[in-house]
């Protein structure tokens, strides 16, 4: 399958908006006066060397994130599939774009997203937000945002309001019309790295020497995750609890994807149709449903699980580990994961019981950070 048939029309003109180039990952491009506001244990992201951050753009871009001019009709914002409250995800099982089509995948949670090396579920061409906020943005398959064709209506709509006025020639002051594609996906990649998530219970007990921060069944729970038994902590690695992530010093850009048996279509390895995952990008075989293993940070509010919504609480998700892949015994589906061929490795199945069950739970329940949901850094701007 050819890359450039996969992604809208609006990517093909990255080079015209100043969002493409190697000069994107320039290590030296992390290091800004921008006030990050970084919990104890957490590194620098890295940012375009073309977009460095500041206080201006974060504000622009939260502004933008929750204005449902961002969508065709006027229904929608960023924010109607990423609510605060939830960590930035939706609570649905599939996201649901402005024009109502119903998605193949999961809404992700963009907490702590400024240190992700992977933005989509199977996606490896998107290489940063600036281009990534184009797809929900302009792209038709599926439809979220709907603004494909209304690039112009879009900066007129921007353009009528005062705010804007202000709050564009304050973000960037060196541009003459400061209204355009370019400077609405800078602004917004802006204000979600600006999104830093680590003031959990974990945080405090890792990072700040809070001895009481977690509980006994937690501590149980951390070990077990840690442990060659579960091989959880493989592909949900390091303070982000991801195996995709990047940040300033960092030696290389890290991008895994990962098979973990919850398809087995017909005993031939196969996933549904409409989510492959990095296969629909590479074509090969040994591809097939491998996604991203995205952040365990604020899980226990991230409801449901999975690229596609499929497993409904973290119980269930051990559950599905547990047993080294999920058996779905009938219907078009039909298969036993645990037998794939394209399973990875780590996903061998391990022996559970009840008590280890809910100290795991407990363990992920303290990676939940609360400040993050309700902190007026991240609300809506538009309700004072």
């Amino acid at each position: 399958m050819s890359l450039v048939r996969t992604l809208p029309s609006a990517l093909l003109l990255l080079p015209l908006l100043g969002c493409g180039g190697d000069e994107l990952f320039s290590p030296a491009a992390g290091r800004s006066s921008f006030d990050w506001q970084l919990p104890p244990g957490f590194p620098t992201p890295v940012v375009p060397a073309d977009n460095p951050m500041s206080a201006a753009k974060v504000d622009l871009g939260r502004h933008l994130f929750y204005d449902r001019r961002l969508s065709g009709n006027g229904t929608q914002s960023c924010a109607s599939c990423h609510l605060q409250s939830r960590a930035f995800t939706d609570g649905r099982v599939v996201g649901i774009g402005s024009t109502g089509e119903r998605h193949p995948r999961n809404s992700m949670s963009i907490a702590n997203v400024g240190y992700a090396s992977v933005l989509n579920w199977g996606n490896p061409n998107l290489a940063s937000l600036e281009q990534q906020a184009l797809l929900p943005m302009f792209g038709e398959s599926p439809v979220e945002l709907g603004l494909a064709g209304m690039e112009n209506e879009l900066l007129a709509r921007l353009q009528a309001d005062s705010v804007y006025g202000r709050l564009f020639r304050s973000a960037f002051p060196e541009r003459p019309s400061p209204v355009s594609v370019e400077t609405i996906t800078k602004a917004l990649a802006s204000f979600q790295r600006s999104l830093i998530s680590g003031d959990s219970p974990y945080d405090r007990y890792k990072f700040r020497n809070d001895r009481t921060a977690m509980s006994a069944s937690a501590l149980r729970g951390e070990a077990l995750f840690f442990s060659e038994e579960t091989e959880c902590f493989h592909c949900h690695a390091g303070v982000m609890f991801s195996a995709s992530t990047e940040y300033v010093g960092k030696a290389f850009r890290e991008q895994e994807y990962f098979n973990n048996g919850l398809y087995n279509v017909g005993g031939t390895g196969a996933y549904p149709a409409d989510n492959t995952g990095l296969k629909e990008f590479t074509g090969l075989a040994a591809d097939m449903g491998s996604h991203k293993a995205p952040t365990l940070r604020n899980i226990a509010v991230t409801a449901p699980y999975m690229h596609d919504g499929s497993i409904a609480t973290l119980g269930e998700v051990i559950d599905h580990y547990a047993r080294g892949g999920r058996l779905i015994r009938e219907g078009p589906h039909a298969g036993d994961g645990a037998l794939s061929p394209f399973k990875n490795g780590f996903v061998k199945g391990f022996t559970i019981t009840p008590q280890e069950k809910a100290d795991l739970i407990a363990f992920l329940e303290s990676l939940t950070d609360s400040t993050l949901l309700t902190s007026p850094r991240f609300a809506n701007p538009w309700r004072r």
